[in-house]
């Protein structure tokens, strides 16, 4: 029997799940941090690590935002929080390369991706706006 996540750990696991599906990434600690008014980013390592241990979520690699929200017990991850369609990862990596970049042009470039995004049905695009 699968071990369901407390109440913090769904909120975690909300706020984790949400930031990738509005950004095409996965947050930071210091954004977990900030957002869930923990104390110290350590906290926050504390209850990811907790997660991934019971399998709530992965760590795609040990670089940063590369947090994953998946179902426990399953082979393949089933992410809630990455999209599947490889057209939608391509345009979603594209627009975090852009926002790497300080740069007024990239603001209409990411736009068009982002409209590109909302006519491919990612539920998420419209709600994205550029910073």
């Amino acid at each position: 029997m699968e071990q369901r996540p407390t109440k913090k750990q769904r909120e975690l696991l909300s706020f984790i799940d949400g930031f990738i599906k509005g950004y095409g990434y996965g947050p930071s600690y210091r954004e977990i941090m900030r957002a869930l008014d923990y104390k110290s980013v350590s906290t926050v390592a504390t209850h990811v690590n907790g997660l991934v241990a019971r399998g709530w979520l992965v760590k795609k690699d040990n670089s940063a935002r590369t947090l994953e929200v998946v179902m426990p017990g399953s082979e393949q991850s089933h992410s809630v929080g990455v999209v599947a369609n490889p057209a939608e990862q391509t345009i979603l990596k594209k627009i975090e390369e852009l926002r790497g970049i300080d740069n007024d042009a990239n603001a209409a470039q990411i736009q068009t991706l982002l409209d590109a995004l909302q006519i491919l049905g990612y539920e998420k695009a419209s709600d994205t706006h550029v910073v």
